[in-house]
């Protein structure tokens, strides 16, 4: 009985000699060489088996799917750092605005930026305000915003109102007195 050499699942089996024919190697009875007993092979390289194609398939279908995994999770990663971030940022905006309210409950700070805003000056104090030759007050001047003017209503605007005040019932005009009849009266 012949002996087999190790085979993996995919490889052929060797290639055997017709008994009788030695290819000018030389034997010896019943033994033979170590080369004899080595297969010959015709150095195609590796080949692909179905099992490893199915391998291959999986392993790339797993790679697909941990990437848009690990891919969702760094974006969620970079969401949750934005948002700490901006957490601190408004947590100390909150704490200058507290510092700011407590310092207007302050009357010294209150008369200082009455003085500084609205240019005014305690009893007995002169104030000084420098006019150019321009007649323009020339220096730091501090003056009150102007207030907002009035604007005209857009033209949608007042259709809109036309419209609302059409839904309205109308009121019942009250009777005027005739002119006429106040001139006879006095």
């Amino acid at each position: 009985m012949a002996t087999r050499g190790p085979r993996g699942p995919g490889r052929k089996p060797p290639k055997r000699e017709p008994s009788g024919s030695s290819r000018g190697r030389k034997t010896t009875g019943s033994r033979t060489s170590a080369a004899a007993k080595k297969p010959v092979s015709a150095g195609t390289g590796p080949q692909l088996t179905t099992r490893a194609i199915v391998l291959l398939s999986v392993v790339l279908l797993l790679v697909a799917s941990y990437t848009s995994t690990l891919h969702a999770w760094w974006e969620q990663r970079g969401d949750i750092q934005a948002s700490r971030a901006e957490i601190v940022m408004r947590k100390q905006a909150i704490a200058d605005l507290e510092d700011e309210k407590d310092r207007w409950n302050d009357p010294a700070y209150v008369k200082q930026q009455a003085r500084s805003r609205f240019g005014w000056v305690m009893p007995g104090e002169v104030g000084y305000r420098v006019i150019g030759a321009d007649g323009v007050v020339r220096g730091d001047v501090p003056t009150l915003d102007e207030p907002p003017e009035a604007t005209t209503p857009q033209w949608y605007d007042k259709l809109w109102g036309s419209v609302k005040q059409s839904g309205k019932t109308p009121e019942a005009k009250k009777k005027t007195e005739d002119p006429n009849a106040v001139i006879k009266k006095q």
